[in-house]
Parts: C-alpha cells; sequence; structure tokens
C-alpha cells in the first residue's frame, strides 16, 4: 500500500469514529499502550504460589488528598468577596484533576441578581468548548422548558430572568458523572456562589447536586418536585434536561415542577 493509500485509509477510519461519538482522545488518565505488561513467573510443579495482599495503603494518601484539597477549597471559597472574586479563584484553583483535561472554567451565565439560580451537574462537550453552562442540546431544552413559564437567562425583566450553573466546571472525561470526591470539591465554591448571587429560589437539576450539596441518598426520579432547603433559601430538585431528551415521557412530571417553581416564583413578587 502506498503513503497516500495508507493516509486515505486513515483518514477513513477517523471519520468513521467521528460517526460514532469518538471526537475527543481524552480519559481520566493518559496510557501507555506500548507498555508490555509485567511477565507472570511461572510456580515449579506440585508448588504452591503464595498470594501477595491487595495494596490497601495507597487507599489512605488518596482519601488524605481528597480531603486535603476540600479544606483548600473551603479556605480560597471563603476569601472571595465577589463573583469576579469566585470566578477567577476557581479557574486558578488546582485541586481538582478535572482541570487539566477540560478546555475551559465554566462559570454561570444569565442574570446574577435574578430571584432564581439554577444548579446543573457539570458541563458537556459544547459547554466546555464555549465556557458557558447548558448551551448544548440539555441546554436548548431548558430554554424552553423555562420560556413555558416565561423565565429567561437574558430577560430584559429581572423577576423573570435566571442565573444558571453547575455544581462542576469542568467537563468530566467522556461526559461522565463528577465523583463523589469531586463534587465534594466543588461544594465550597458552589455554597459561596449562591452566598455571593444572593437569588431567593433554587433549582437543583439531576443527581449530582442533589448528592454533592444535600447529600441525598436516593435517586433523582424520587427527589424531583420535592422542596428543601439549601444555604437558607428553598431549592427545588427537578429532572435534568439531559434525562428528559432520552426519556421523553418524564417530561409531564418537569411540567408538574416548572408549574410549582411559578407559584412559587409569583409568590415572591406577592410578597
Amino acid at each position: 500500500m502506498s503513503g497516500l493509500q495508507a493516509n486515505a485509509a486513515d483518514l477513513a477510519r477517523l471519520r468513521w469514529l467521528i460517526e460514532l461519538g469518538a471526537d475527543e482522545a481524552i480519559g481520566d488518565s493518559p496510557i501507555d499502550r506500548y507498555a508490555l505488561p509485567a511477565p507472570v513467573a511461572k510456580p515449579a510443579a506440585g508448588r504452591a504460589v503464595a498470594q501477595a495482599p491487595a495494596p490497601v495503603a495507597a487507599a489512605v494518601p488518596a482519601a488524605e488528598g481528597a480531603a486535603a484539597a476540600v479544606a483548600e477549597a473551603e479556605r480560597v471559597a471563603a476569601g472571595c468577596n465577589s463573583l469576579e472574586d469566585l470566578r477567577a479563584a476557581l479557574a486558578a484553583f488546582e485541586g481538582c484533576a478535572l482541570k487539566k483535561g477540560a478546555r475551559n472554567t465554566v462559570f454561570a451565565d444569565g442574570n446574577p441578581e435574578a430571584p432564581l439560580m439554577i444548579i446543573g451537574e457539570a458541563p458537556g462537550r459544547d459547554e466546555d468548548a464555549r465556557g458557558l453552562p447548558f448551551v448544548g442540546p440539555a441546554g436548548q431544552m431548558l430554554d424552553r422548558m423555562l420560556a413555558a413559564i416565561g423565565i429567561a437567562r437574558d430577560h430584559a425583566e429581572l423577576a423573570n430572568a435566571c442565573y444558571i450553573t453547575n455544581l462542576v466546571p469542568w467537563r468530566p472525561p467522556q461526559n461522565r458523572d463528577p465523583s463523589a470526591d469531586e463534587a465534594a470539591m466543588m461544594k465550597p465554591f458552589m455554597l459561596r456562589h449562591i452566598e455571593l448571587a444572593a437569588p431567593k429560589l433554587l433549582v437543583l437539576l439531576g443527581n449530582v447536586p442533589a448528592r454533592g450539596l444535600m447529600g441525598a441518598t436516593t435517586g433523582i426520579t424520587r427527589l424531583r418536585g420535592s422542596w428543601v432547603e439549601l444555604a437558607g433559601r428553598p431549592a427545588l430538585h427537578m429532572l435534568h434536561p439531559a434525562g428528559l431528551l432520552h426519556n421523553p415521557a418524564n417530561k409531564r412530571h418537569a411540567w408538574a415542577d416548572l408549574l410549582a417553581l411559578k407559584d412559587r416564583l409569583e409568590g415572591l413578587d406577592n410578597g
């Protein structure tokens, strides 16, 4: 095969992978695919080989490292006196490994003075590329959902505007859910984010903020529609719009939750 033919074949394989959705070479850690596995010694005939105990000591430093990262996040977040301070602190924070594989730190969008603050899970591919939350298909779904009750992130009327962010500001590899350690690391920043933005109502979209901010142990399908208190404010659990794209039958539940949210927002105006 000539060089040109080989290049054409390689390009065809690459196009095929892109069509399948494999558009980024990204993972939790680099893999050396040329490294050979260590040879396994064969036991002599009739002689048993003792199994080495599983390494457990490595878990202790990892746990200590996670706790130290949370403590550092708490210290840094507490020192932020404005949303711009917080944005800069997140962009400079090196405690979370997700940042190393992300293109952008996705902070927030919308009106930070709005009475409604919406907290999602983590950025996806489109959000990571543009540096804004909820701009991909799930974000377009969210915009349509909010528009159905007269809300928009860029609404001219403050009472009908909203402020949107995610618990985790960096895209996890292959759009996996953030781990418990990653969510715990970002919780101090989010609690400070809420304090600085000072919304009157919160919406928690999906499992990640429910577990990472509220310590929920049940899934969002059971939690949705329930009101809880977070940072001294009423917070509504709702299904994530990405889940609605995969399971449109749940849109009826989302509509019921949107109507409940609308009632609460109208109550703010009348109060």
